[in-house]
């Protein structure tokens, strides 16, 4: 006998705050890629229709028509086959406003799921539970429910966490910790999909991941980079289980720098600045400054101003000169 099967997209994408045209033809774009690959499923992170975090932005009546109005546009857009699409978005329900997850399906919203409520989705054979972020993160006690332990006994076959989970050294190592705890107490599956880019002072990785039911790395996306990956799943004994590529993570002082990278490149192109203007003593921190700035934006976009200290080598005043476009 055939053992069931099923295809999960997952993109990890990089949403603009407020522009909601644009992160809707980045969905789209991903279900696209998702259609292709043949996916059941293309799951997009946490809020994802108007870019995380909106802050205060997504109290605004207009935001909220407009983030309704996109999600409703794509869901019509699945009327004709293809992947359903997990996105979240903020969502106005009985004069409340939710942090929620839409399941887009058959030309039509089949179903919203609201942080920290508990129902679970039937996708095309599969039982797919939908904790969002912090959903995951808080232990059980008198004021916080166990999300997943409820999920699990309501008959969810696989966790699907949509986050926007910020950058930090050794955050890699403390989000494994997390999921490994979910999955062990639930014996499920639990695909974790983060979103990257720079917003604010706010930084987003990514390093997607997915653990099996017996605690295997199933899946690792990499950092700091947009990745769409279909995931191959197939139910055995001992319930649904999948492979797919691992890629190293940048690390330690390596993260650093990529987050600062990462960081600026979307400060300047997100806010629609030309390019940067840097002072330039000739010391290492502003050699260093300079350095990601050329990274992130290309030298085209860079000036230096060479502002030399009585300390500052005349050397070193003479290559800043030469080499400073």
């Amino acid at each position: 006998m055939t053992e069931p099967t099923f295809k999960i997209t997952l993109a990890q994408l990089n949403p603009t705050v407020g522009d909601v045209a644009g992160n809707a033809a980045k969905a789209r774009a991903a279900r696209d890629k998702a259609k292709a690959d043949g996916a059941d499923l293309v799951v997009l992170p946490e809020l994802f229709i108007c870019g995380y975090p909106p802050e205060d932005l997504v109290l605004k009546p207009a935001l909220q028509a407009a983030c309704r109005a996109a999600v409703e546009e794509l869901a019509r857009e699945t009327k004709g086959g293809g992947p359903a699409m997990l996105i979240g978005t903020p969502w106005v329900e009985d004069d409340k406003l939710y942090n929620a997850c839409a399941l887009l399906d058959k030309g039509r919203i089949a179903a919203l799921r609201f942080k920290a409520n508990l129902p679970n989705y039937g996708v095309k054979g599969m039982r797919v539970g939908v904790p969002i972020c912090e959903d995951i993160w808080l232990e059980e006690s008198e004021e916080y429910e166990n999300i997943v332990e409820c999920l699990a006994e309501t008959g969810a076959e696989i966790l699907v966490v949509p986050n926007g989970s910020p950058y930090a050294r050794d955050k890699n190592d403390l989000r494994l910790s997390i999921a490994v705890a979910r999955v062990t107490e639930s014996g499920l599956p639990l695909v974790y999909l983060n979103q990257i880019g720079g917003q604010d002072e706010l930084v987003f990785d990514g390093a997607s991941f997915v653990l099996n039911a017996d605690l295997s790395v199933a899946a690792q996306l990499p950092a700091f980079e947009e990745s769409i990956v279909t995931l191959n799943w197939t139910k055995g004994a001992d319930g649904w289980r999948c492979s797919g590529p691992v890629v190293p993570l940048i690390e330690g002082d390596k993260g650093d720098y990529a987050a600062c990278v990462l960081g600026l490149r979307d400060y300047v192109r997100k806010n629609g600045f030309p390019g940067v203007l840097l002072g330039v003593s000739g010391g290492i921190d502003s050699a260093l400054c300079a350095a990601i700035a050329v990274e992130a934006l290309g030298a085209d976009q860079v000036r230096g101003v060479m502002l030399p200290l009585r300390f500052t080598a005349a050397s070193v005043t003479r290559c800043c000169r030469s080499r400073m476009p």
